[in-house]
């Protein structure tokens, strides 16, 4: 298949490093008990993990959840959309707007996940018909109103492919500068899941993560390097079900799949919660400034996020029949990636946060 490289490459440098800003290594500020909470917007494709990311936002007073876009990757847009309500009806939230997006990556066919998420996209977890309502918006648009609702103040949390933030990007461009911050849960910097080099929300929509990576906001990358070091154990399900009231036994049949799945070092991975659990709070990550781009083509890499270490590339000039290396040119770090995580304090607190509930 071709993917029209050309004209990619010319939308993602419409979409240049224009607007300079950075979180200091911080995937977001803390929120001090005198001040209001972070609003956020939650950008998922329900999803288990994602399911237990939206539980841990609604159920974090550091964070006002203000709008839930939905993104087809893990399930369908039309299953992610009726599952996030179910999800949003099961905590009596059905004021957060939930609004369906993209049902296909800007240039690639579709891949779902059954096997990762089961065949509800929930691992099974059921619950009762949602009393909620959807929003009537196109996903991105919901994105671009809030932005702009609530300048400098909407901090973004992708939890699926990127899809919908770069049709936002694409149809709005002034919503950059007017975004506090993007923590995005995709990528990794030491290989992939999909893949030897591809972690699956960046490599379901490579074109897209490209122009979200470009776009010049701050982001943190909170990639597989540190959600496969947070392990959601046996123990800790069999806490979430002690007492356990709709919520938490919710929970605990989701965290028990994921358990299943074995993708952390002996427990599961609950990857999407940490991108929300590094904007509650930021001292769970450790990050470093890099320079990370989105490989776009390739037989093997496709959807890989390659970081540079240094900061630098080499500096050819032609030398006759061939080139020489005369130096080194300095670029620009784009990207705050994870690279080391407190696993164990942030299972604690989302477990702590899902109980009696």
């Amino acid at each position: 298949m071709r993917f029209g490289l050309n004209r990619i490459q010319a939308a993602i440098l419409t979409f240049s490093l224009a607007f300079s800003a950075t979180l200091g290594g911080r995937a977001a500020s803390a929120t001090p008990a005198d001040q209001s909470p972070q609003k956020v917007v939650i950008d998922s494709d329900p999803g288990t993990d994602d399911a237990l990311a939206i539980l841990l936002a609604v159920y974090s007073p550091e964070v006002d959840v203000k709008g839930i876009s939905i993104v087809a990757g893990n399930v369908t847009a039309d299953m992610g959309f009726d599952d996030a309500l179910r999800v949003l009806s099961l905590v009596n939230r059905c004021d957060i707007p939930v609004a369906k997006g993209a049902e296909h990556p800007l240039l690639q066919r579709l891949v779902t996940g059954s096997y990762w998420n089961g065949a509800n996209g929930l691992g099974g977890a059921e619950t009762p018909a949602s009393k909620c309502q959807g929003d009537h918006r196109f996903g991105p648009d919901l994105i671009i109103d809030l932005v702009h609702k609530y300048p400098n103040e909407i901090t973004i949390i992708p939890i699926g492919p990127l899809t919908n933030i770069a049709l936002a990007v694409r149809k709005d461009p002034s919503i950059v500068p007017l975004v506090k911050g993007v923590v995005l849960m995709g990528g990794s910097i030491s290989g992939g899941n999909v893949n030897g080099a591809a972690e699956y929300n960046i490599y379901q929509d490579p074109e897209a993560a490209s122009i979200v990576f470009n776009a010049g906001w701050p982001i943190t990358m909170v990639g597989l390097d540190v959600t496969e070091k947070a392990a959601i154990l046996p123990s800790d399900a069999n806490k979430l079900d002690e007492k356990a009231g709709p919520v938490a036994h919710f929970a605990a049949t989701v965290a028990r799949y994921q358990i299943r799945l074995g993708e952390a070092s002996g427990g599961g991975a609950v990857h999407d919660a940490l991108a929300v659990g590094a904007v509650v709070d930021p001292t769970l990550l450790q990050t470093k400034f890099l320079r990370v781009d989105v490989e776009t083509g390739g037989e093997f890499a496709r959807g890989e996020t390659v970081a540079n270490r240094f900061g630098t590339v080499e500096k050819n000039v032609p030398s006759g029949d061939h080139w020489d290396t005369v130096g080194l040119t300095k670029i620009e770090p784009n990207v705050h990636v994870g690279v080391g995580v407190d696993g164990r304090r942030f299972i604690d607190m989302l477990v702590t946060r899902l109980s009696n509930k």
